[in-house]
C-alpha cells in the first residue's frame, strides 16, 4: 500500500533535496577550479613574417633596385598585384603571457626603384633578442643524475633467470634466382 504525503510536504522534500544537491556541486567547482588551474595545456608560440630590425631599415636608400631590397629585408609578406609599386613587412609574434608583438613596414617603389620607406619603430636586433629572454619562464630543471646515497637505497636485485640458448643461424638465402623475364615465344 503506498504511502502518501501531503502536498506540502512532498514539494519539502524535492526543495531540499534540490538545494542539497545545488551545495554539493557548488563545493565542487573550487575542487574543479584548482584542478583545472593545476592542468594547462601547452600553447605554441606563434611567428608570423619577416622580423626586421633598425639595423636593415637604416641599410635602405632611396634609388636602391627590388632586387637589392629583397636581399636586406627578404622577401615581402604581402605583395599586391593591384598595388605593385610596394611591399608591405609584417611581423607579429604571440606567445602565451606576453603580450602580442606586431610591427609593420611599407616599402613604395617608383619605377622599380626605391622611393621611401614607412612603418613603425623597429628595434635593433640586440633589443629583440633581450625582450625575447627576458619573458622567457625560468623554471628549474631538475637534476637528472642520482646521487651515491640515492642509489644505495633502492639495491638492485641480482637477475636469477637462466641464460638464453642462442638461435643456430638462419641458413643462407639461395643465390640462384629465377628470370626477370621470360624466355622468347
Amino acid at each position: 500500500m503506498p504511502i502518501s504525503m501531503p502536498v506540502s510536504a512532498h514539494w519539502l522534500v524535492r526543495f531540499g533535496a534540490a538545494l542539497l544537491l545545488g551545495a554539493a556541486a557548488s563545493g565542487c567547482a573550487d575542487t574543479a577550479h584548482r584542478v583545472v588551474g593545476a592542468v594547462t595545456p601547452y600553447k605554441v608560440e606563434v611567428v608570423q613574417g619577416n622580423f626586421i630590425s633598425r639595423e636593415q631599415v637604416a641599410a635602405l636608400q632611396p634609388g636602391m633596385g627590388r632586387q637589392q631590397v629583397r636581399e636586406i629585408l627578404g622577401t615581402p609578406l604581402l605583395a599586391s598585384v593591384f598595388h605593385a609599386d610596394r611591399w608591405e613587412y609584417v611581423f607579429t609574434l604571440k606567445r602565451p603571457g606576453v603580450e602580442v608583438q606586431s610591427r609593420r613596414l611599407t616599402v613604395f617603389f617608383r619605377d622599380n626603384v626605391l622611393e621611401r620607406v614607412e612603418g613603425d619603430e623597429m628595434p635593433s636586433e640586440a633589443e629583440f633578442v633581450a625582450s625575447l629572454a627576458s619573458k622567457a619562464s625560468r623554471r628549474a630543471v631538475p637534476v637528472l643524475e642520482a646521487t651515491e646515497a640515492q642509489l644505495a637505497r633502492h639495491p638492485t636485485q641480482p637477475d636469477t633467470a637462466p641464460p638464453l640458448e642462442a638461435e643456430p643461424p638462419a641458413p643462407p638465402p639461395p643465390t640462384s634466382y629465377p628470370p626477370l623475364e621470360s624466355a622468347p615465344r
